[in-house]
C-alpha cells in the first residue's frame, strides 16, 4: 500500500491569550495521495493559512499530527526538505535580481544552482531574471515565488494564492504549469486558492474548511455531481412534473422543472415523457459550478453553526 504524501490526522490549533484560547484548527484530518493536485478551500479566517503554516514547520500544532511521506513531522524537521512551498508571495531581495535571488536561495538550501534558468523558463521570467526584484508587477514575484518553492526539486509542494496578482494570461500559465508538475514531473500539488474557477479547473480533489474544521472533502467530480440535473421544458408541465416525480426529485422553476437526474439518464427521462404523451421542448443539462457548490456548502453550515 502507497503511503501518502500528507497525512493530517485530528491535527488542531489553540491560539492562547489573556482572555483565553482562539480555536483556530479543530480535528482536520485529510490525506493526499502521490501525484494529486490537492485542493485547500475555505473563507477567510476559515484556518487555511494556519494550517499550512504548521504543516511546513512554522508553528507547532496544539494536538494531532502531520505525517511527511510517512513520517511524522514532530521532532523530524528533515523531512522538509523533500517539500517546497510558497507561502504569501515569497521574500526576496528587492535590491537583487530575479536571477540573483534564486542563486541566493540556492546557496541557502543546498540546492542545486544548475536549475535556475530552466525554472525561470518554466515560469515565463526568463526575459526578466536581470530585473531588479523591486521593479517586478505582484504576478512576476508569485512566479519568482513559484520559482524558489521548486529550486530543491521537492516531492510536494505547497502553494498559498499562487496566482494572486497575475492577468488573465499569467493565471492560464500558472494552470498549465501546476498541471504539469504532477501530469508531468510527478509531484503533489497542495494548493490553497479564492479563485474557486482555478481550482475546478486543477485540482483533483478538494477540502472545505469553515470555522477550523473540514466540513467537506470530495473529488471535483463528485462534489459537482452531487449538484448536477437536467433542465426542462415540456407540456403540459404538470403532467410532466407528475411523470417524472415517479423517478427522480424534481424542484418547479417557473416555466421549467429542474430534474435532479445525471446526464447519462436523460434517455430514460424522454422516454418516460413521451410515453406519457407530453411534448419536449427542451432538456439541457445543468451543472452548478465550483464557486456555486462552495457558497452553498459555507452558507449552510454558517446558519447551522
Amino acid at each position: 500500500m502507497t503511503l501518502p504524501v500528507l497525512e493530517l490526522v485530528d491535527l488542531g490549533k489553540v491560539y492562547r491569550g489573556r482572555k483565553g484560547g482562539v480555536q483556530a484548527v479543530k480535528d482536520v484530518s485529510i490525506s493526499v495521495g502521490a501525484g494529486e493536485v490537492y485542493g485547500f478551500l475555505g473563507p477567510n479566517g476559515a484556518g487555511k493559512s494556519t494550517t499550512i503554516r504548521m504543516l511546513l514547520g512554522l508553528i507547532s500544532p496544539s494536538a494531532g499530527e502531520i505525517h511527511l511521506f510517512g513520517e511524522p513531522l514532530r521532532n523530524n524537521p528533515a523531512v522538509l526538505r523533500r517539500v517546497g512551498s510558497l507561502v504569501d508571495g515569497g521574500a526576496f531581495y528587492p535590491f537583487l535580481s530575479g536571477r540573483k535571488n534564486l542563486e541566493v536561495l540556492a546557496r541557502t538550501h543546498g540546492a542545486g544552482a544548475d536549475r535556475i534558468d530552466a525554472l525561470l523558463e518554466q515560469v515565463g521570467l526568463s526575459d526578466s531574471a536581470k530585473r531588479r526584484v523591486k521593479g517586478y508587477s505582484t504576478g512576476m514575484r508569485q512566479r519568482l515565488g513559484v520559482a524558489a518553492a521548486l529550486l530543491g526539486d521537492p516531492d510536494l509542494v505547497i502553494l498559498d494564492e499562487p496566482v494572486n496578482g497575475l492577468d488573465a494570461a499569467g493565471i492560464q500559465e500558472m494552470r498549465l504549469l501546476i498541471r504539469s508538475l504532477a501530469a508531468d514531473h510527478g509531484k503533489t500539488v497542495f494548493l490553497s486558492s479564492h479563485l474557486l474557477h482555478e481550482v475546478q479547473q486543477v485540482c483533483d480533489r478538494i477540502a472545505i474548511i469553515s470555522r477550523g474544521e473540514v466540513i467537506r472533502e470530495a473529488t471535483i467530480r463528485d462534489l459537482l455531481a452531487a449538484d448536477e440535473g437536467l433542465r426542462l421544458q415540456a407540456a403540459p408541465l404538470e403532467l410532466a412534473r407528475s411523470v417524472i416525480e415517479e423517478r427522480w426529485a424534481v424542484e418547479p422553476d417557473g416555466d421549467t422543472i429542474l430534474v435532479r437526474a445525471t446526464q447519462d439518464e436523460a434517455p430514460e427521462v424522454v422516454r418516460r415523457l413521451v410515453g406519457a404523451g407530453i411534448d419536449i421542448f427542451g432538456l439541457t443539462p445543468e451543472r452548478r459550478n465550483l464557486e456555486e457548490v462552495f457558497l452553498s456548502i459555507t452558507q449552510e453550515e454558517a446558519a447551522d453553526a
